[in-house]
């Protein structure tokens, strides 16, 4: 498809829909979506990419999108910045699935499809740790309670791979009190909050 007919594919309409539906803006229009994430280190098989298509039937309404990494980007040092997820990747992959209906149910049966689909794709992705893209944020990897180191450790190995404990340094002397947290924030080496 063209990229404006995938703008308008991200933004859950049917495929076909007018590019005019862009314009139309409601501001109380909302719907839901769940998004993992995963890493792509060697080429998947042309078996397994057949039973990945029909998998994806299968599950229906959930989606991939693969973003190819190399080129410049391998050449930076995971430890030049946070994120080190650079160098010895193919792609990253993005799961996704949007829905508008709202409800408990509505809800487990599209964030179950998500994740089906990022189990099945356990046999081709990165491990030890599986790693996961920090802007897709995904509650399933952790969250924390208490923002001790070990609870952080759980999705932050995820997420930063061997950064985690340089930016648990970093957090504890910025930001000792732990003030600005999440869910999912890098945590200091002490437990004391504001």
């Amino acid at each position: 498809m063209r990229w404006i007919d995938s703008v308008l594919w991200w933004a859950n309409f049917e495929v076909g829909t007018p590019l005019t539906k862009l314009l139309d803006r409601d501001a109380n229009y909302g719907f839901f979506l769940k998004r993992k994430s995963d890493y792509v280190q060697t080429p998947i098989p042309r078996d397994g990419l057949e039973l990945l298509w029909e998998k994806i039937i299968e599950l229906g309404h959930v989606g991939m999108g693969l973003n190819p990494y190399g080129g410049r980007m391998s050449e930076i040092k995971a430890t030049e910045i946070a994120l080190p997820h650079r160098a010895g990747n193919l792609y990253k992959i993005q799961y996704g699935v949007n829905w508008e209906e709202p409800g408990d149910d509505v809800d487990m049966d599209y964030r179950s499809r998500a994740r089906k689909l990022h189990k099945f794709m356990t046999q081709f992705v990165s491990k030890n740790p599986r790693r996961a893209y920090l802007n897709y944020r995904d509650i399933d990897l952790g969250t924390t309670q208490n923002w001790s180191y070990e609870e952080g450790k759980v999705y932050g190995e995820s997420y930063y791979n061997g950064n985690y404990d340089r930016l648990v340094d970093v957090k504890t002397a910025t930001d000792p009190n732990n003030f600005f947290r999440n869910a999912q924030s890098i945590p200091p080496r002490s437990t004391k909050t504001t």
